[in-house]
């Protein structure tokens, strides 16, 4: 478990350039939960991340890791859903992109199936809570929320999740900040926008795969 793990560098190592960035960093992404990635901007492509991410600012963020013990999976919000986990993360307000490389026209589509009461937009931090369904392209289903039998929905809680700050793919991310409350939409998510070349192993999600949700975005808190 994550909670075993031992510290396995010194001060000195860490700082030594006999331990490359990219090794520092590799064990943080696989061992540290995904809001410490976030807080410490460690996410995103291991090579990308070593150009920005100075010496100092890993080992501080190791040394933070075991002091705080924020392992893999020890953080509620973690285990709210396995398949609307974040892979790419952008904590930038959109109007203050940070890395123009990566930006260019939206990685998602959105098409508004209930109108929502067009005043309570959430906002990047605010908690939202949505039920959804996502399918591939085919129609398979390979995450859903909302109870087969309707009446056990009054029973479920909806996903709640705190907006704009990748605790979600980021076609999510984006695309509930352009709804309001009681809003019920199709987004439609490039691979880019979702799970990549990759996708998520040992589920329904293969790599480069186009996603599609239903999203009914039920609270703005």
């Amino acid at each position: 478990m994550a909670t075993d793990l031992i510290r396995g560098w010194s001060d000195e190592q860490l700082k030594s350039d006999d331990l490359p960035k990219k090794d520092i960093i590799k064990f943080l992404q696989d061992n540290a939960a995904h809001s410490f990635l976030n807080e410490h901007k460690l996410l995103g492509n291991i090579k990308n991340v070593s150009k920005t991410a100075k010496k100092e600012q890993l080992a501080d963020a190791y040394n933070q890791l075991f002091e705080s013990k924020r392992f893999k999976g020890t953080e509620p919000v973690e285990d709210v859903t396995e398949h609307v986990r974040a892979v790419k993360i952008d904590d930038k307000p959109k109007e203050a992109k940070a890395e123009a490389v990566d930006e260019g026209p939206p990685r998602y589509t959105k098409s508004v199936l209930k109108k929502g009461d067009k005043t309570n937009f959430p906002k990047k931090g605010d908690t939202v809570s949505c039920w959804y369904t996502g399918t591939l392209e085919d129609g398979t289903v390979f995450d859903t929320n909302i109870p087969a039998i309707a009446k056990k929905k009054r029973q479920t809680k909806p996903l709640s999740f705190k907006v704009g700050m990748g605790r979600v793919i980021r076609g999510w991310d984006e695309g509930i900040l352009t709804m309001s409350k009681g809003e019920t939409a199709r987004l439609e998510i490039e691979p880019e926008w979702a799970y990549g070349k990759k996708g998520v192993p040992d589920s329904k999600i293969p790599p480069n795969a186009k996603l599609i949700f239903e999203v009914e975005l039920v609270a703005v808190d």
